[in-house]
């Protein structure tokens, strides 16, 4: 596997190895050992899936402590443009994102780690996101950032579709609002 920093050092961009061959291909998607000796110490304990429509939006999502999640996200059909959006107070990338294309044909990773927001927007239709985060999913925890924030000036790709969301993801608070801790 490869691991890269993005222009935010703690989100990593993983590549993995592709064994192909007539059958079609094998890799290794997460191995705690490697992926520790590369930076990233989080171990998942839960595993989710969505699958979404092109346009689909979802996010911008976090937990707030003691229920802070860690997330490793990829895509098995279909592409998104991932995004994490930095939310720690006195960090000196605070309010910043990168979004990078996660798809099925890149079999990319991308590795978030806590005290981050998450979203991404499907490119594709039929897109299947699988996503380990490093703690349990928890509502009394749940919160968010509008995706659309203008001080965030996240550069969302232009689609020949309307972007869809959930009636919670269009109500979420601007960053200046939302309660991070």
């Amino acid at each position: 596997m490869t691991f890269t920093p993005t222009k935010i050092p703690d989100v990593i961009l993983i590549a993995p190895r592709l064994f192909e061959d007539a059958r079609g291909f094998f890799y290794e998607g997460y191995r705690r050992d490697v992926f520790a000796a590369n930076g990233i110490p989080a171990e998942f304990v839960q595993d989710n899936y969505s699958k979404s429509a092109k346009g689909t939006v979802r996010g911008l999502h976090y937990q707030v402590p003691p229920k802070t999640q860690a997330k490793l996200i990829q895509v098995l059909r279909g592409a998104v443009f991932d995004v994490a959006v930095d939310l720690r107070r006195g960090s000196p990338t605070f309010g910043q994102w990168v979004g990078c294309t996660l798809s099925s044909a890149n079999h990319h990773l991308l590795s978030i780690p806590t005290g981050f927001a998450h979203g991404f927007c499907a490119v594709e239709d039929e897109t299947l996101v699988m996503y380990k985060v490093s703690d349990v999913y928890s509502p009394a925890h749940e919160r968010g950032v509008l995706w659309s924030d203008p001080a965030l000036g996240i550069e969302w790709p232009a689609l020949d579709v309307t972007y869809q969301l959930s009636d919670r993801d269009r109500r979420y608070p601007l960053l200046k609002d939302a309660v991070l801790a």
